[in-house]
């Protein structure tokens, strides 16, 4: 069987950016079913980036992304979620102006959406207590919550998370980390872009280090943590 019919994702010599600066430079990566892969590096190393091209966002890219391998370059950012693609951006993940259970109800292009929402209020039990709450007016770590829950509603493949525990508190950070770990047993890989790597490698499977929009480093992630070459560069001190 061809190695690359068993991946989920396949990035292949990605190069893009906005207008005509390249922040992405030839990026090869592969995500296989189940697994989380944690992409981590210094600011403007271009992770973020990365995330934009995988769900559509990124107006010019070149190389291939492959889904269930099929090409999806030319896919809407919309049409790829039907496909299978979730995405939690970093900010403006939720609208603040709807209840927890509008927010859920708007996702388009989700069968028997009642069953499935109640399915996600026992996953996110802090949701169903606040389902009437205007989303705005909920706490940090609710409205992250709130935001995983409307990415799986329509039953994601893959769920691209961006820089998840950005401002959160440590107490948050923790909790995060643990709703991210158990994402595959509810049958979503992760693409997780993250700061924080020393903890997002200890709860993936593998990662890549980028570097000037390019993958500097790629391994199992026990093996990246026991890197001192990648400690000393990318992922800071141990605590």
């Amino acid at each position: 069987m061809n190695a690359s019919a068993l991946n989920l994702l396949e990035i292949r010599d990605v190069r893009g950016g906005y207008a005509e600066v390249d922040i992405l430079n030839g990026i090869d990566l592969a995500l296989t079913p189940g697994e989380i892969l944690t992409v981590a590096g210094t600011n403007g190393a271009g992770k973020s980036t990365l995330a934009k091209a995988v769900v559509g966002l990124l107006p010019r890219v070149s190389g291939e992304i492959r889904f269930e391998g099929v090409v999806i370059n030319a896919v809407p950012t919309e049409k790829r979620a039907a496909l299978g693609i979730g995405y939690v951006p970093q900010v403006a993940n939720i609208f603040p102006s709807l209840s927890v259970q509008e927010n859920l109800e708007v996702v388009v292009g989700v069968t028997n959406a009642r069953a499935r929402m109640a399915e996600l209020f026992d996953v996110f039990p802090a949701l169903a207590e606040r389902r009437r709450t205007r989303a705005g007016a909920m706490s940090g770590g609710e409205r992250q919550q709130l935001a995983y829950a409307r990415a799986l509603m329509t039953r994601p493949r893959l769920v691209v998370l961006d820089e998840p525990t950005a401002a959160l508190s440590p107490m948050l950070v923790a909790e995060t980390f643990k709703r991210i770990e158990a994402l595959p047993a509810m049958g979503a890989s992760v693409l997780l872009i993250e700061q924080r790597a020393r903890q997002a490698l200890a709860i993936s499977h593998r990662g890549a280090i980028l570097d000037g929009g390019k993958v500097a480093l790629e391994g199992p992630a026990s093996t990246l943590l026991a890197d001192e070459r990648a400690a000393a560069l990318y992922l800071g001190q141990a605590h």
